[in-house]
């Protein structure tokens, strides 16, 4: 699952396959793998409030930006999500990351439990997810040392496996997140039904299976 931290779409789309996979016979087969996808890799690694962020982007008002992340949140609540899309703040995802992958390296189920946290933490607490010491805090919810997430994001580690990610994405022909691709066949493209992520997990199974 490629998808970036801040992309209200990709929190969606991520629990609307996890309802797919309740219903699977062979969920206990399948691993999820985070793959990593800046909308916006230039941005400056300070943040600003969403909302002023899309009011500048689109040139409309404060009020305006607001009315349109009305969509979304409806969106997220009809999977169980309760978007509080006024209080996010955007950044540089960058660093958030390059966590990710130290996480699911060294532990691929408690890396997801990790995305898990972050994408909660930041779509329905409002709670920010920039800056080294931030990130580690929360490391520390999935399980993992604060103090060695701390010493990881104060190097470069991680950094080329970020754009690797990136530039896999391009390739397969991915212009937006969240992108899925199952078992290297099979890709879905957006927050699509937990029907049609039902369907993709059968295809691939049945196909890697025949």
């Amino acid at each position: 699952m490629w998808s970036d931290l801040v992309c209200p779409w990709c929190f969606i789309g991520k629990r609307q396959l996890e309802i797919a996979l309740e219903q699977f016979e062979h969920r206990d087969q399948v691993t999820i793998s985070h793959r990593a996808y800046q909308l916006n890799p230039s941005a400056e690694f300070t943040t600003t409030p969403t909302t002023q962020m899309l009011a500048d982007k689109y040139g409309v008002s404060l009020d305006q930006a607001k009315e349109m992340q009305t969509n979304v949140v409806q969106a997220a609540s009809s999977v169980g999500l309760n978007y509080n899309l006024d209080r996010t703040l955007s950044g540089n995802t960058r660093d958030g990351h390059r966590l990710l992958l130290w996480a699911q390296a060294l532990d691929q189920n408690r890396g997801q439990a990790l995305l898990e946290v972050l994408m909660s933490a930041y779509f329905e607490n409002g709670e920010s997810i920039f800056g080294h010491e931030i990130l580690a805090t929360f490391s520390a919810q999935a399980g993992f040392d604060p103090s060695q997430a701390l010493a990881m994001l104060a190097g470069t580690e991680f950094i080329d496996l970020v754009h690797r990610d990136q530039q896999i994405a391009q390739t397969l022909g991915c212009t937006g997140v969240p992108f899925f691709v199952f078992d290297e066949k099979f890709g879905v493209s957006g927050a699509q039904s937990s029907e049609l992520f039902l369907s993709a997990l059968q295809q691939a199974w049945d196909a890697s299976t025949s």
